[in-house]
């Protein structure tokens, strides 16, 4: 008798493949949450500087010191606009690794109802076989009749 045919090696490679793009999936949002959560300290501290600028010049300052301050929030500027690119390059990575996910998820599925209805049909043909040989039994036991019997 052959070896039977069983799903359960690919479907076994499958769940890793999936629980490898899970995890990938939440390192991702994690970076993406850092980028954001950097992005927004940036533009917070834009602000203090700003507001400390206010009213420095409120205050009266000298035309170097101004100018001081103003290339300060330029180059603040620079980081956050540097910032925004990597947040959006971060977002970028996480829909890619979502869309892994799904992919890895639905393969997986795939591969699990797969599994199911093989299991299921070589069940049926077990059960099938072993009321054939339970017939068979009957009928050699009961279906000749023996002389002391009648």
């Amino acid at each position: 008798m052959s070896q039977p045919f069983s799903l359960q090696p690919l479907l076994e490679i499958m769940q890793t493949r999936t629980d490898d793009a899970t995890r990938k999936l939440g390192q991702l949002i994690a970076a993406e949450q850092s980028q954001r959560s950097r992005l927004q300290m940036l533009e917070q501290y834009r602000e203090e500087y700003a507001q400390r600028m206010r009213q420095a010049t409120a205050e009266g300052i000298t035309r170097l010191v101004l100018h001081n301050y103003q290339d300060f929030l330029g180059r603040i500027d620079e980081a956050i606009e540097q910032q925004r690119i990597a947040v959006r390059n971060s977002e970028d990575s996480t829909k890619a690794g979502q869309e892994q996910w799904k992919s890895q998820n639905k393969q997986l599925k795939a591969i699990d109802t797969l599994s199911q209805r093989h299991d299921a049909r070589e069940r049926y043909r077990e059960n099938k076989q072993d009321q054939k040989l339970q017939d068979e039994f009957s009928t050699r036991k009961y279906g000749t009749a023996d002389p002391q019997d009648q």
